[in-house]
């Protein structure tokens, strides 16, 4: 797989870079990288194609930038050089997304983004620092994301037991229920002679259905042992994971 990212100087002009080898990517990884100094940019990108999972990059000077740039992507990174400051701090402060500030310590935005950014101070060994923190942060948004999906799986998974788990309760109701009706089906179908044919061929649609609901709530007894073995296994599986993790 091979990618292009665009690189955009502070005066609007851009440079297309190099298709790259991407050696892994998680779904939803997306980087911008705000900054009126190209080379910057350029060398950020140009390390972090060491890294095992390499994230899709929008390269922007701040002329250009926008809040719904900043929506779009996990994780937004300032460079040393940043002419429209203000503009970009505003858009910065109402996304609340993760951002991380490069700049010289005598130039470094403290104040303006306390609270909203992490800082590395532009000076030897400060790419290493960046690349490291910058992972970290789309491994986190990574597993929080993951962690989301699994909520919104769970949430429909009891929804939905809740709804088997009534239909179990139910079943020997129904099933009751289900026994007069064939019942008096067959019954009424024993005597031919005193019916009409069409009441004939009703009371014998109405007897095909009943078997055909009295299949179904076989199914359910067959389900209802697979969810009590499906739930032990469950149990079985997380006191294992736990063991493990204790044992570590």
């Amino acid at each position: 797989m091979s990618e292009q990212s665009t690189s955009r100087t502070g005066n609007g002009s851009s440079e297309q870079e190099q298709p790259r080898a991407i050696s892994g990517r998680r779904a939803g990884d997306s980087v911008l990288i705000i900054s009126d100094d190209a080379e910057f940019a350029r060398i950020v990108v140009a390390r972090w194609q060491s890294q095992r999972i390499v994230p899709a990059f929008t390269l922007m000077g701040s002329d250009l930038y926008s809040s719904a740039v900043l929506a779009s992507h996990t994780l937004t990174i300032l460079g040393p050089r940043v002419n429209h400051l203000p503009k970009v701090l505003k858009a910065i402060e109402a996304a609340g997304d993760a951002v991380i500030c490069v700049a010289p310590e005598q130039s470094m935005p403290m104040r303006e983004l306390r609270g909203m950014a992490m800082f590395i101070r532009h000076t030897d060994g400060w790419l290493e620092d960046l690349i490291q923190l910058a992972s970290e942060v789309l491994r986190r948004s990574d597993a929080g994301a993951r962690m989301r999906l699994a909520e919104l799986a769970l949430a429909a998974s009891q929804r939905h037991a809740v709804l088997g788990r009534y239909l179990l309760e139910m079943r020997h109701t129904l099933n009751n229920c289900l026994t007069s009706v064939l019942g008096n089906a067959e019954l009424l179908l024993l005597e031919p002679g005193r019916l009409a044919a069409d009441t004939r061929e009703q009371i014998e649609t109405m007897h095909t259905m009943a078997l055909r609901i009295h299949e179904i709530f076989q199914r359910f007894s067959s389900l209802e042992t697979e969810m009590q073995f499906a739930e032990r296994k469950s149990q079985t599986e997380t006191e294992r994971q736990s063991q493990v993790v204790a044992a570590s």
